[in-house]
């Protein structure tokens, strides 16, 4: 099918007006969005030969993605939407790295064996005292780091990209308390680790909220899952054991899998709220078909453009402004996007 402007814009995350300036070669862009426009129509196969020829000569950069590996299917489409980042960036060499993601050590390991190598590191890394340490380690060496999804308290970094992972919590308890309807309840929490400052903010904004404006609402039990499918699915089938008149489920992290089978062989998954996070070939079902209420989204392909562009300007010395958080987005069976 032939490539339009819509598409374009979609991909380049842009208006079409934006798109037709730009390929018309029009004033009024900044050359940040003009590149961005291109690099997306190349990658679409219109106009390739224009595309390519019109970015900016620049030296090719060495950067370096570190992400958590495991069964998180947010996380490996993450990992796709760098490489088609790549892909479409000719002045980039990106190397994506996959790292036990609960494991600091092995993370710190990693990170060190980039001193040197790399010209800039992004990371999903846990907020822990040997993680801060070689993070500090790198920055001492010029080395720019970018923290992903999840950010890290105290360390030297050129940025953050990802969401508002307190407004997510906040949001979440929201939604719970609104599909309710009830002014008592119980509730539980599933995260895949505190340790990730994202997701211990999301635990704290889902608190506050519930305090705030759903106080008959309790939170009975929080099982950490190390966002591992087959154990949220061991933990939820026990939850639900101990809890006949369970209300609702918070799902912080990943494993919403295992949630939704556990609550489908209970028979329970039309009297029990179920919020989660991320838009995936599995949560789009599990919507559809009512197991899940709603869907916390964030835009994995706009969040890796960000890092990349604002990583890559890092690693050249440019300057490089902090961009605002990643637009959050509740999904429900209703408002299910296309592909």
């Amino acid at each position: 099918m032939r490539t339009t402007l819509v598409d374009i814009a979609r991909e380049a995350g842009v208006s079409t007006a934006t798109v037709d300036r730009v390929l018309n070669n029009r004033e009024g862009v900044r050359e940040r969005t003009r590149v961005q426009v291109l690099a997306a129509a190349a990658s679409l196969g219109y106009m390739p030969e224009t595309a390519q020829a019109t970015y900016p000569p620049l030296d090719v950069v060495d950067l370096d993605i570190v992400l958590p590996g495991g069964t998180n299917t947010f996380i490996n489409n993450l990992a796709a939407r760098f490489a088609d980042t790549a892909a479409a960036r000719p002045d980039v060499n990106l190397r994506i790295h996959s790292i036990e993601g609960f494991e600091p050590v092995l993370l710190a390991e990693k990170l060190e064996a980039l001193r040197g190598e790399s010209q800039g590191v992004a990371l999903i890394g846990l907020d822990h005292p040997v993680v801060r340490e070689a993070i500090r380690a790198l920055a001492a060496a010029d080395v720019p780091v970018m923290t992903l999804v999840s950010d890290i308290s105290h360390v030297p970094r050129v940025g953050y990209v990802g969401i508002d992972n307190r407004a997510a919590g906040r949001l979440a308890g929201y939604l719970l308390g609104r599909f309710l309807k009830a002014e008592t309840g119980k509730v539980a929490l599933f995260a895949g680790s505190l340790s990730y400052r994202g997701h211990e903010e999301r635990e704290m904004g889902f608190r506050h909220m519930l305090r705030e404006d759903y106080p008959g609402l309790s939170i009975v039990e929080l099982r950490e899952i190390r966002d591992d499918t087959e154990r949220a699915y061991q933990e939820a089938v026990a939850l639900l054991a101990r809890h006949p008149d369970l209300a609702g489920i918070y799902n912080i992290g990943a494993g919403n899998r295992g949630i939704s089978r556990a609550l489908l062989e209970a028979g329970r998954e039309k009297s029990v709220v179920f919020i989660g996070h991320e838009l995936t070939e599995h949560t789009r079902r599990f919507l559809i078909s009512g197991v899940m209420d709603a869907a916390i989204d964030q835009n994995p392909r706009v969040e890796a453009r960000e890092a990349v562009d604002r990583l890559a300007r890092a690693a050249r010395g440019e300057e490089n402004p902090t961009g605002p958080a990643t637009r959050l987005q509740a999904i429900f069976k209703e408002n299910i996007p296309e592909v």
